[in-house]
């Protein structure tokens, strides 16, 4: 993995291809390469590094490069180093194949191994190559591209979103899907492939997605899709609503800064048309045909990865203690391998900022294996998780360009406390109690924004522990997620290592690193547990640990115990994490920035994990 472009048509394909690349830099990457058809042969360049590497060595090498026939790749690499030998395009044995490719072969030692006894001989380590050396002897032995991938891709176990091409079929590109999003996109006379559509929305909006197991055949005028087993499949073209101005920087520094600074916007999308403050209650018409299931489930499995598990660990306090609905969370990396006990009265949660997060979607299958109803909260429209649920909800934060996940992050939890005043509501709370907090809820946004508008505080933080090698972050009940959150927003993109944990478990083992050069971050709300917190507080300053404490405004008794304070404005115990995670969120940026690290695309990390 990490991001697919291709095009077919009467244009020269280079810089279509270089163009997307960078529109994928976000999802993260080591190195980039293309492939293209031209005199007969292919033009293949690929480097360890980033797309403006590749970019510049096209230009030293061959001036202006023509093709009308063409894909790139940007790699996140799994199998094999990240070097210029293992950066994609790959080819087969005879140079008649090549492919870019998203996922993992699990069995591609085994196919390896037999071709190894054939007499063929690789280049590098990755998984890619031997799949490119298997459809080029189906492809020797038929004589047909398309056929030569159905007959490879049946011997293959794992995950793939791939392009094929070859000078032998020179009029054609090959696309295959299971477990890695791919998109074609439509045009006149050309078509395009992706991995996301923002790499061809600046080309078409007219868009067609792949479903697993599914491959299609595509020419500059015709696009025609199948089974692995060739029956025809009938799909229809969608129209893509994505604007280039939601993936350009707006003048800000970075994506992650600019995309922090959108959620008092982004808050208000997740709420726009489903709050009704003055009835206290919500609609959300994505589960319009599951409400019954959600009214009478014995249970809610919220199961997750990274911030989005940290969002259903919030969402199991709200919906336990404002909707009295029993509620779990679990990894979505460990839920199909531990044979979970899932039955048809049970609802299972899936949240996924991309929608494709391979282990989320193996959980989503698993459950529904099981007879579990299964629910989406996702954040792109058409993607994988959205559409195999039996229903869910769009959170509405629009692209998330940037790394480490901001936006997505509060506006899963907005969904999530919409979501519980509805259960709520359903269950008996009263409608006075329900505008209560839907009015709260309401606020949400304009609080944001006071958050938003003093940066002063958190760059003089992070001056003054931008040399720090560790932090603990603290918080307790609903807070205890956010300081798990705002840890792995420290570790994700400035590489200081951090841990949250539970302010009263400190004493329980983490209390002895702390000393005089171990910030300790704590979440301090004036809730009903403020007193046990600030007592936390004094075991850490009592070992000379130096405290910055996210806080609300009319707090006057933190300003004795913390070195640093953050203000927040005070709301209803069970939104304060949508709240507190602005303060962390921008401490984490302006630290990496201070450390000069890059923000956006951070070391060894994608946007979209699409393998397990």
């Amino acid at each position: 993995m990490c991001g697919i472009v291709g095009y077919i048509g009467s244009r020269n394909c280079v810089p279509i291809i270089l163009e997307g690349l960078r529109r994928l830099e976000y999802r993260g990457y080591d190195s980039a390469g293309i492939a293209v058809l031209r005199d007969g042969a292919f033009f293949i360049r690929k480097n360890a590094g980033k797309v403006a590497d590749l970019a510049n060595a096209l230009g030293r090498e061959n001036g202006t490069l023509t093709a009308e026939v063409g894909m790139g790749h940007t790699r996140w690499a799994t199998h094999g180093e990240p070097n210029d030998v293992n950066a994609h395009p790959h080819w087969d044995q005879h140079q008649q194949v090549a492919i870019v490719h998203n996922g993992i072969v699990e069995n591609y030692m085994a196919i390896k191994t037999k071709l190894l006894r054939d007499g063929h001989t690789f280049l590098g380590g990755t998984d890619t190559e031997v799949l490119a050396h298997l459809i080029g002897v189906m492809f020797e032995e038929c004589g047909d591209l398309t056929a030569a991938v159905r007959g490879a891709l049946r011997e293959v176990d794992g995950t793939y979103g791939i392009v094929v091409i070859s000078p032998k079929a020179p009029d054609k590109m090959v696309v295959a899907r299971k477990g890695s999003p791919l998109l074609i996109g439509v045009g006149d006379g050309e078509n395009y492939v992706a991995s996301d559509a923002s790499a061809i929305v600046a080309h078409t909006r007219k868009v067609v997605y792949l479903d697993d197991g599914e491959i299609a055949e595509i020419t500059r005028h015709r696009v025609r899709t199948m089974t692995i087993d060739d029956v025809t499949v009938e799909k229809q073209v969608q129209q893509i609503t994505l604007e280039l101005t939601q993936i350009e920087r707006g003048g800000f520094e970075h994506f992650m800064l600019k995309e922090i600074h959108e959620q008092p916007e982004t808050i208000l999308n997740a709420m726009r048309g489903r709050l009704m403050v003055d009835e206290g209650d919500v609609r959300l018409g994505g589960l319009q045909n599951t409400i019954g299931k959600l009214l009478s489930a014995r249970r809610i499995v919220l199961t997750a990865c990274g911030t989005s598990w940290h969002a259903a660990l919030v969402g199991e306090y709200m919906l336990e203690q404002i909707a009295r609905v029993p509620a779990e969370v679990e990894y979505a990396s460990e839920f199909r391998y531990r044979d979970p006990i899932v039955n048809i009265d049970d609802v299972v949660l899936l949240i996924s900022q991309s929608g494709e997060t391979a282990d989320t979607l193996s959980a989503l299958r698993e459950a529904k294996s099981k007879g579990a109803t299964v629910l989406g909260i996702v954040n792109v429209v058409g993607s994988s998780i959205a559409r195999e649920s039996h229903g869910g909800v769009y959170v509405h934060a629009g692209p998330e360009i940037g790394v480490a996940s901001t936006k997505a992050f509060t506006s899963q939890l907005t969904v999530l406390a919409l979501l519980t005043i509805l259960l709520a509501r359903a269950r008996g709370m009263t409608r006075e109690r329900g505008v209560v907090l839907a009015k709260e809820l309401a606020t949400l946004p304009e609080k944001v924004a006071q958050v938003l508008q003093n940066t002063q505080v958190f760059r003089d933080i992070a001056e003054e522990f931008k040399h720090c090698h560790n932090a603990l972050y603290l918080g307790r009940g609903a807070n205890f997620p956010v300081a798990l959150e705002g840890a792995l927003k420290l570790k994700e993109i400035s590489y200081i290592h951090a841990e949250g944990y539970p302010a009263a478990e400190m004493k329980h083992g983490p209390i002895a690193l702390i000393d005089k050069n171990m910030p300790v971050v704590v979440i301090v709300p004036k809730d009903g547990i403020y007193e046990k917190v600030m007592s936390n507080i004094q075991e850490v300053r009592a070992r000379r640990g130096r405290i910055i404490a996210v806080a609300n405004e009319d707090d006057t008794d933190i300003d004795q115990l913390a070195e640093f304070v953050i203000r927040v404005p005070r709301t209803y115990g069970f939104f304060g994490p949508i709240l507190n995670i602005i303060p962390l969120q921008l401490l984490a940026y302006y630290i990496a920035v201070a450390r000069g690290t890059n923000v956006d695309q951070p070391r060894n990390l994608a946007k979209s994990v699409t393998v397990e």
